[in-house]
């Protein structure tokens, strides 16, 4: 799944050439396109007849782009959806599933997705900016809003495992499985370690090194594992070749030598150094 890198990476792209366009047609082909949406994609599109897009926002993995009136297009990518910008006579891609036409006659925007698991939907903005089916997302660690400290604390009383907290969208959004394992392994914290064992400096060093990471991914154009992920140009990211633990399983730790390896977790794999994250002692039974 794309993280907030990757999304962002879209969101940019969007910003630079779609943000003030007035759309004159909006083609939604096929229901699971629009299955966010219940009136169906022949309504989403009448819908998007007619607007102009004034803003492309994002909140961790979330993104969205804000229409003139009250609405915002939420767009979910989901494992393979692209956002595109393309000549309006350039060959339709097979699996195309919205096209957008603008009246400058310039290039299309089309939501391509082979896998089918993303789509588009509308949602109210609020008054901060934020759509309403987004509202439940916690802010990300590049939003102003985003109030670490009070992360930190809320993580220190959990009984639960470090990076299931760093994956809870509800505690901190943007951060998933890749950028997890690489903060961990740069702050020497096995994922499984528990919130509540960990000091909350280290826990505030873990969000530090997840925002790092994070920051340097999107300087890479994002991290690219699948031809899918890619801009609104077509082009992949590269940042999986600047990668410290995330698919490294059975080749030497960049900062020990040891063989990293691989283990299951919340039925992903998560890659550490057996030396450097050592696993978290089991409690004897009472």
């Amino acid at each position: 799944m794309p993280e907030l890198p990757e999304v962002e990476v879209v969101r940019r792209g969007l910003a630079d050439h779609v943000v003030g366009r007035h759309v004159t047609r909006a083609r939604i082909t096929g229901v699971r396109v629009a299955r966010r949406h219940d009136a169906g994609p022949d309504d989403l599109a009448a819908r998007l007849h007619d607007v102009t897009v004034t803003a492309a926002s994002r909140r961790g993995k979330y993104l969205w782009l804000a229409l003139d009136g009250e609405d915002a297009l939420i767009v979910h990518l989901g494992m393979s959806g692209q956002m595109l910008v393309e000549p309006a006579d350039a060959p339709l891609e097979k699996h195309c599933h919205a096209q957008f036409d603008f009246d400058d006659g310039g290039p299309q925007l089309r939501f391509v997705d082979q896998r089918t698991f993303g789509g588009l939907a509308l949602s109210p903005l609020r008054p901060d900016g934020i759509p309403e089916s987004v509202a439940h997302i916690a802010p990300d660690p590049f939003e102003s809003a985003y109030d670490q400290a009070s992360v930190v604390r809320r993580m220190k009383q959990r009984e639960s495992a470090v990076k299931r907290a760093l994956l809870d969208q509800s505690l901190v959004s943007g951060i998933g499985n890749i950028y997890a394992d690489e903060a961990l392994w740069r702050a020497q914290v096995h994922g499984e370690r528990l919130c509540s064992a960990l000091t909350k400096p280290t826990l505030s060093r873990i969000l530090d090194h997840a925002r790092e990471v994070m920051a340097e991914a999107l300087g890479h154009g994002g991290t690219s594992f699948d031809s899918l992920y890619v801009n609104v140009n077509g082009a992949s990211g590269y940042f999986d070749r600047s990668l410290h633990a995330y698919g490294r399983a059975g080749t030497p730790c960049d900062r020990c030598g040891t063989i990293m390896r691989r283990e299951h977790f919340m039925n992903r794999s998560s890659f550490s150094c057996p030396v450097c994250q050592p696993r978290p002692r089991r409690r004897s039974p009472s």
